[in-house]
């Protein structure tokens, strides 16, 4: 059993600090304290936990594995307890620190232009954005609210719907000056096409045939990414075809830097896009729900 009078979070503080000035002394200096202070509080935290945090030589100071560890999570730990204080003193205020994860695509074409806005209605609210389009675990990931698209699978996970957005394929002129302008879904089929280098629900391109039959055409071409605007980007520099969201490629269709490709074969269908967080919206921090309100409100792709 832990000790009663050990002081885990000033501890923690102190610990950092060794890390981030790198070594006791400065870290000393930053505390007010002096160096063998901070050594011997590093040696009891040490002892408590049974391993060794840091490595120490006269002219070297390097973290074990254990204390990285250790450090990071330290650092979260003290960063949500900022958050809790903030957040009690603010009462129902928004206030303090949302972590929003979101795709690159969302990012550039819908939330960067609100967040101007946004931070003004909210000063007080700081935001950290995670870019990626990986599912990440809210929960292991500290996340507040994550952006996604497709389908919502069944989970603990609740959702306020973004909209929906239309799927196009589109070339850019330089590609269809090199490969001709696929006509049916075979000339297509014989060309490489972009994709995703990571699964998707829909493994593949759908298609409707001129019978009226629902396919799939499969992504197969030598160049994968792992996000949506790299994926736009390559095909507005005629590496491939693309079938991308229509909100992300709005600006290139009107302005003839991409064209659609075989639209009479395009089945209509559409991806959504989710707000997503854990628990009921009501039981969300001031600041978690003050963005996810923002964000259903200002926030469609449609």
């Amino acid at each position: 059993m832990p000790r009663t009078d050990v002081n885990r979070f000033a501890e923690m503080e102190v610990f950092a600090r060794v890390v981030e000035r790198g070594g006791f002394s400065a870290a000393a200096r930053a505390s007010n304290v002096s160096a063998s202070a901070v050594s011997k509080l590093v040696a009891r935290l040490e002892a408590r936990l049974g391993t060794r945090l840091v490595h120490r030589t006269t002219r070297r100071f390097q973290l074990t594995p254990e204390g990285q560890a250790f450090y990071e999570r330290s650092v979260a730990i003290l960063a949500d307890l900022g958050d809790a204080e903030r957040s009690a003193g603010a009462g129902e205020r928004p206030a303090g620190r949302v972590r929003l994860n979101s795709s690159t695509s969302y990012i550039s074409h819908i939330l960067a232009p609100l967040l101007p806005r946004f931070l003004e209605l909210h000063p007080e609210i700081e935001l950290d954005i995670v870019q990626t389009d990986r599912v990440v675990d809210l929960l292991s990931d500290r996340t507040d609210i994550a952006i996604r698209a497709g389908p919502m699978p069944n989970s603990a996970l609740m959702a306020r719907k973004l909209g929906s957005t239309r799927m196009t394929i589109v070339a850019a002129p330089t590609w269809i000056a090199r490969h001709g302008l696929p006509r049916t879904i075979e000339d297509l089929d014989r060309q490489d096409r972009l994709g995703f280098g990571y699964a998707r629900a829909v493994k593949g391109w759908p298609l409707r045939t001129t019978d009226g039959e629902d396919i799939v055409l499969p992504t197969v071409g030598r160049v994968r990414m792992s996000d949506g605007e790299g994926i736009r980007r390559l095909a507005l520099a005629g590496v491939g075809p693309a079938r991308l969201a229509a909100f992300t490629i709005r600006d290139d269709l009107a302005e003839g830097r991409l064209v659609p490709l075989l639209e009479d074969a395009n089945p209509g269908d559409e991806e959504a896009f989710h707000a997503v967080f854990i628990g009921q919206s009501a039981s969300l921090p001031a600041r978690a729900r003050a963005l996810l309100d923002f964000l259903a409100e200002h926030g469609q792709v449609a």
